[in-house]
């Protein structure tokens, strides 16, 4: 996959990775958002032991966006993309999906607009070790109960670097090629949005880099809006934008930054963190 770079001029990227051209449009505007959280919280448990895992996110993200969220452990990360992603009711507020409120559907019309306009990027893969790659790929199609498209899945393979792998099963693939085929079946429905949960978690450096690669150029070539979660400083620099969450709420934001802004960001989060806990901690004692 060979694209044309962007000029040094518009953009800070980390010095290793691949650059991009600009795109057009884009706004942040609600009316433009691919993904729109209103006023979300999200509570587990009661009375003592409730635990607030989102404290009221606003967040309109536009279409055709690459977004990274970040926060240490225990920040909400996980619970913001399950509440964007219908995979989780919001405790109060709405989630939108293409101006779409999905925060009432009922779990069948959920289960039917996940299949036909989301895209799932896990860091296990999730492929099934008995279908071939090609049926992996065309998966999402059969269970929206659509006509399986081989020339797209074959298409998609072609763009991810797997063109001719169709017949073998994922066994027979290398950590980062069975994580590209997870990528041509999330886009074989061609989603709004993709959410990927630590996409590049069990991938080394380089093929990392790759799949990564492979995910940008899924939004500038694609007009797809793929949101992220990873703890890694390099993955998130590729994305437009990297949110960060703290104790369930936004606790700052960097626009194109590169590696070394992004881990001071998370150096300083860890230890305001880490500081607060250790105040309750004496105030307890």
């Amino acid at each position: 996959m060979r694209l044309r770079p962007k000029p040094a001029s518009t953009v800070r990227t980390a010095p290793t990775a691949p650059q991009y051209p600009p795109r057009t449009g884009g706004g942040t505007a609600a009316a433009d958002a691919a993904v729109e959280l209103r006023a979300v919280r999200r509570t587990y448990g009661r009375g003592d032991s409730t635990v607030h895992a989102l404290r009221g996110i606003d967040l309109a993200l536009p279409r055709g966006s690459f977004t990274a969220v970040m926060g240490p452990s225990g920040s909400g990360k996980s619970t913001f993309l399950q509440c964007a992603a219908g995979l989780d009711k919001p405790t109060a507020g709405s989630v939108l999906l293409g101006g779409t409120d999905i925060t009432g559907l009922s779990e069948n019309k959920l289960t039917q607009l996940r299949r036909s306009r989301i895209g799932f990027i896990f860091q296990s893969f999730n492929l099934l070790p008995s279908l071939t790659v090609q049926q992996n790929v065309l998966l999402p199609q059969r269970l929206a109960g659509g006509r399986p498209d081989r020339r797209r899945a074959a298409g998609l393979l072609a763009q991810v670097g797997l063109e001719g792998y169709g017949r073998r099963r994922p066994g027979q693939l290398s950590g980062g090629q069975q994580q590209r085929v997870a990528i041509a079946r999330a886009l074989v429905t061609a989603p709004e949005v993709v959410f990927a949960d630590e996409p590049t978690g069990a991938l080394d450096t380089n093929t990392a880099r790759e799949v990564l690669g492979l995910l940008r150029h899924a939004v500038d070539r694609l007009g797809v809006t793929v949101v992220m979660v990873t703890h890694d400083p390099v993955a998130a620099s590729f994305a437009d934008r990297v949110l960060f969450l703290a104790d369930g709420a936004f606790a700052g934001r960097l626009e194109r930054p590169d590696p070394t802004e992004i881990a001071d960001h998370m150096v300083a989060l860890t230890t305001a963190g880490t500081d607060r806990a250790a105040r309750i901690a004496r105030a307890a004692a």
